[in-house]
């Protein structure tokens, strides 16, 4: 068994596709059009046929308070590895992504949390070797 999607909330569709290919670096993997929303999918470009993450429209009604909640409290709805936390947060800062935590390193792990444009909050993780 192996994960094969993970979703994520975003308010638009079409900003978050940008972001997440323009700005963090994912390819689009797939686009099927549903109406006024669409299955649309990116991945790493170091694993495309790797986990797909799903760009979800955030219309149901628990979304919103859920996000919210997670937001208000500095919660990172998920986590993606980077090599080097310090230098793609320098990377994206250049790039005008907004931080809420500075790369911070505890024990064997250096995080950084960043807003994604979308409604979420993003941590990105590395380990000491």
């Amino acid at each position: 068994m192996r994960i094969h999607l993970a979703s994520i909330f975003v308010d638009d569709q079409d900003r978050a596709l940008a972001f997440y290919t323009d700005t963090l670096g994912f390819v689009k993997k797939t686009e099927i059009p549903l109406g006024e929303t669409r299955w649309l999918t990116v991945a790493s470009p170091d694993d495309p046929d790797g986990t797909e993450l799903v760009l979800e429209p955030a219309d149901h009604p628990a979304v919103g308070p859920f996000r919210e909640a997670l937001v208000a409290d500095g919660i990172p709805f998920t986590s993606f590895a980077v090599d080097d936390v310090q230098q793609e947060f320098e990377r994206l800062v250049g790039l005008g992504v907004v931080f809420s935590q500075q790369p911070m390193t505890m024990g064997a792990v250096t995080t950084a949390v960043l807003d994604d444009t979308c409604g979420n909050l993003i941590q990105i993780a590395s380990m000491s070797s």
